[in-house]
């Protein structure tokens, strides 16, 4: 039986993608916003969450992070196999800066940015030379940790389809421009 928590959460992240997944450039207008390149903390910080999944498919599942579509798959089956504790914060999260590398191999137009708002400084996935952004660090994270377990394919189609207005688009009704093949 679905406890009604539970219900409410999800419906909080449909109703209000941007709480976990992307802010406008009105948005960011409205609270005083700030959105810079990252500097080389951010790099390492975000190497290292990187390699801490690496180290958990190489150990866990004989496999490796390979910064392409079928990092879905893993980052999956981390989840399934309940891998990481709901509890451990910073390796939840490590799964969403894998998930941000394989959005920005699959869509050019992203890049990682640190965003600074009232609440904090974050790392983002933003679309380059533009202030919309996406929030991959938290996008499986928050679910989980509330005891949900993902669907990493929709959460990352359901984030891009999100961006899809702020992203390039092939001519004619083509989609979103993407690197990857699905």
């Amino acid at each position: 039986m679905i406890k009604p928590h539970y219900v409410f959460f999800v419906l909080s992240l449909l109703i209000c993608p941007s709480v976990t997944m992307a802010n406008s450039f009105s948005d960011a207008q409205k609270k005083g916003v700030s959105i810079e390149n990252l500097g080389w903390s951010d790099r390492n910080y975000l190497e290292k969450q990187v390699a801490t999944i690496d180290e958990i498919a190489r150990t866990k599942l004989g496999t490796q992070i390979r910064q392409n579509l079928s990092d879905l798959d893993l980052l999956q089956a981390i989840v399934d196999r309940g891998l990481i504790p709901r509890n451990a914060t910073q390796d939840l999260q490590a799964m969403g800066a894998v998930l941000g590398n394989v959005m920005i191999a699959d869509i050019p137009a992203l890049e990682w940015r640190v965003y600074e708002d009232s609440l904090g400084r974050s790392r983002a996935l933003c679309v380059k030379d533009a202030r919309e952004c996406l929030f991959p660090i938290t996008m499986l994270s928050r679910r989980m940790e509330k005891g949900l377990k993902p669907d990493v394919r929709k959460v990352y189609e359901d984030a891009i389809a999100l961006m899809a207005d702020h992203l390039p688009q092939y001519p004619y009704g083509g989609g979103t421009m993407r690197k990857l093949h699905q």
